[in-house]
């Protein structure tokens, strides 16, 4: 089944406010087998709310309406279906009843703004009379329109709860099985994967999209069949060859964080981590206390940005800092044997580089970063240069060095 996304609000198209629900809306469909034609925004205008809906009702199988459907003078989506589709509004007696009950608990006023909830196009069936906003469905032309609230977590409970069961029911065996898979690389370029996934030969019907979210590069692999056991053969075939291909640069798959992976890593050996930053500012840290049950692995860290706190913190040599300078290998390496010897860990990480826009010279641009790794057997300092902004750059630090204790992990899983 093919369907459109129509959301409806001022708010929307003023940029004031993002619109989420489009994207939650076709995120549920998709997975559930439905192909989205288009999603529109559009504003609170009457003409433009019909007409968007009559061509959508025309090119499509059914369509999902949000927003506009509230008891102020600016929700319009209503009187506009029921001016554009001929259907005049007429009031759904258990909504007024239900609102009216309600009103006589918390108001004296015989009359209130929120009866205009009840009063729905001829023909639509309320979805619910148990949501603050009920939403209702109407049946035109053979296919069915569903019109949701604008507010997000009503309008992703009334989708889930009633959207999706009654398009299931609506033309049963039409909708396609998905499967879908992203693959989470960090340290290869889009280009490097394209040409790389080019070589495979996957199957014509598996969909390849690549999505850059810095400094990540996510691959999506997608295979959408009305034949169940044939595609998940040929899709987890076809998941193979790029694990396959692209080995370790991929750190994990679908809602997998780097940092996740990495504490999973740390959890799964036995290991403790321990960070000193200089140049990220404590975000390494950050981005491992995001993780539920981080304090598994990760003890903390040290922020020793200034000169001084890496001698009295870290136990950085004075002459080190003096003949080589901060931003320098030997620093780094010193930053991380300080932190394992101070904090206990089996396992520091340390970053000290110029994040800029400032700071730079000709031996050390702006975006050179040493990050340093040391544990009971060995230390080692690993130099990159990098470019961006000063966010950029602090953000691929943080996320390089926690890459470099996946891989560390990994290798050392595989020696054992």
């Amino acid at each position: 089944m093919l369907g459109e996304i129509i959301a409806i609000g001022n708010e929307l198209t003023s940029g004031r406010i993002a619109n989420t629900t489009s994207g939650f809306a076709a995120r549920h469909l998709f997975a559930s087998g439905y192909e989205i034609h288009a999603m529109h925004t559009i504003g609170d205008a009457p003409n433009l709310i019909g007409e968007v809906l009559k061509a959508a009702i025309h090119r499509v199988d059914f369509v999902i309406v949000t927003g506009g459907l509230g008891a102020t003078d600016d929700d319009l989506t209503t009187e506009a279906v029921a001016c554009a589709l001929e259907r005049p509004t007429i009031p759904n007696l258990e909504l007024l009843s239900q609102i009216r009950s309600h009103l006589d608990a918390i108001s004296a006023s015989p009359v209130s703004p929120l009866e205009k909830l009840a009063w729905l196009p001829q023909g639509a069936e309320a979805l619910t009379l148990q949501a603050r906003i009920s939403g209702y469905q109407l049946v035109h032309a053979g296919k069915p329109i569903f019109f949701l609230p604008g507010v997000p977590h009503q309008m992703e409970s009334l989708l889930i709860d009633q959207v999706l069961p009654r398009l299931a029911l609506w033309n049963q065996g039409r909708h396609l099985v998905s499967f879908q898979r992203i693959f989470k690389t960090l340290g290869m370029e889009e280009a490097a994967i394209n040409d790389l996934m080019s070589r495979l030969n996957l199957d014509r019907r598996i969909d390849i999209g690549y999505y850059p979210v810095f400094p990540e590069v996510h691959v999506s692999l997608t295979l959408r069949s009305p034949v169940a056991a044939e595609a998940a053969s040929l899709f987890a075939t076809a998941c193979r060859s790029v694990q396959v291909a692209l080995g370790d640069f991929i750190y994990g798959q679908d809602d997998d964080s780097l940092a996740g992976v990495t504490c999973h890593l740390l959890e799964a050996a036995g290991l403790r981590l321990a960070t000193a930053e200089s140049c990220t500012g404590g975000l390494i840290g950050h981005l491992l206390t995001q993780v539920p049950g981080s304090s598994h692995s990760y003890l903390g860290g040290v922020i020793a940005y200034a000169n001084g706190i890496k001698i009295r913190s870290l136990g950085v040599e004075e002459t080190l800092l003096a003949v080589h300078g901060a931003v320098s290998p030997e620093v780094a390496e010193a930053m991380a044997r300080g932190m394992r010897h101070k904090s206990g860990a089996d396992i520091a990480v340390s970053v000290t580089g110029i994040a800029g826009p400032d700071g730079g010279t000709m031996a050390k641009p702006v975006g050179t970063v040493f990050i340093g790794m040391a544990t009971e057997n060995m230390s080692a300092v690993h130099p990159f240069y990098f470019s961006g902004s000063r966010q950029q750059i602090q953000e691929i630090t943080a996320k390089t060095a926690l890459d470099l204790i996946r891989r560390y992990l990994l290798q050392q899983g595989r020696a054992e």
